[in-house]
């Protein structure tokens, strides 16, 4: 396996791995502009992490780690909003370091529950091999709703 390393990214250094998102998730469509300030505002705040795993200024993985406050808990809890590792780059451990330093930036927080959410079976697997769980009685719904005027989002 190949050296590399996983860091939170600096709100200044986020292009990198947002187009390393953009590639992966949106098939090279960047995120709207907008989008791209709201976020560095939101990492900024420290309400959003950014998690990297590079090598020799190659990003091989990233992963999103949204924090968010629950009112039934009465405290915070986080969820991994975007977690991606090059194909190339799988099954050295990038994916396994990238969940460990979320658990070590949830540690610092205070937080001890981490949800996330899995469309495919692999993904599933690989998680539940780290101790994730499927959360009884819960069921994932949606909605869909046109938005007319994109500046009503800021």
């Amino acid at each position: 396996m190949r050296s590399f390393e996983v860091a939170p990214v600096p709100p200044t250094r986020l292009s990198a791995p947002l187009a390393f998102l953009e590639g992966a998730l949106r098939e090279g469509e960047p995120v709207p502009e907008d989008f791209a300030d709201r976020l560095r505002r939101t990492v900024e705040a420290g309400d959003l992490e950014i998690l990297a795993a590079w090598s020799e200024r190659r990003t091989l993985g990233v992963a999103v780690l949204a924090y968010r406050l629950n009112v039934s808990s009465g405290g915070q809890f986080a969820s991994i909003e975007d977690l991606y590792v090059s194909e190339q780059a799988r099954r050295q451990g990038i994916g396994r370091a990238l969940l460990r330093a979320a658990d070590e930036r949830c540690a610092e927080r205070g937080i001890s529950y981490v949800e996330l959410q899995v469309e495919e079976s692999e993904a599933e697997t690989f998680y539940a091999a780290l101790g994730y769980e499927p959360e009884e009685g819960v069921r994932v719904l949606s909605r869909s709703r046109p938005i007319s005027d994109r500046k009503a989002m800021s």
